[in-house]
């Protein structure tokens, strides 16, 4: 129950948010969404042109692209937590800067503390470098990296997938590793 109540209390100070000048372009913040009681949370770079219209995130092509890799690893949607590093959408969808990232953090870092999911995976490299201060995702991809005593798993952006047809099977094949590695760590727990 208190999971519940404080996820919607982020969610209403991300709706409501003017911290940055995002919130005069965008139509609606677009707060995390999903299982309070996640064992994964992925995190994005920011919402797009369709998560901006209806205030929700991965909706749109790049989402259908996660939700198709879900389930090719035998995950839904209702079982993870989809977030941003930024809640608005940047104008023309640019990567967002550095001030508009920190204008977000608190809320991204209070998303993490309440779920304290068992990884946190990492889409995009927009994503890697504003959490682990990673580039390179392609050499980086598939990877777990712990810090913090959080795990961390490292994958394209699905939107990626979009722009490049041949990191279809990469991307799903990631998710797969990042599941069966999540298994491993609840038989241990």
């Amino acid at each position: 129950m208190k999971a519940t109540s404080s996820l919607k209390i982020i969610q209403e100070k991300v709706k409501t948010c003017k911290k940055c000048d995002l919130c005069d372009t965008r139509k609606n913040a677009v707060p995390g969404k999903g299982n309070q009681n996640a064992d994964i949370i992925f995190i994005g770079e920011a919402p797009g042109k369709n998560e901006d219209l209806y205030g929700e995130p991965f909706i749109g092509t790049a989402g259908k692209r996660l939700d198709d890799a879900l389930k090719n690893a035998g995950l839904t949607r209702n079982s993870v937590y989809i977030t941003n590093i930024v809640k608005c959408r940047p104008p023309k969808n640019r990567i967002p800067n550095d001030v508009e990232k920190s204008m977000c953090n608190e809320y991204l870092e209070d998303e993490i503390a309440i779920i304290n999911p068992k990884i946190i995976c990492l889409l995009g490299n927009t994503s890697f470098y504003s959490i682990l201060g990673g580039k390179e995702i392609s050499k980086n991809h598939g990877k777990f990296i712990s810090k913090d005593n959080r795990m961390y798993f490292i994958t394209f952006h699905p939107a990626a997938t979009i722009y490049n047809q041949k990191l279809v099977n990469v991307f799903k094949n990631d998710i797969k590793k990042l599941v069966n590695e999540l298994q491993k760590i609840k038989h241990v727990d």
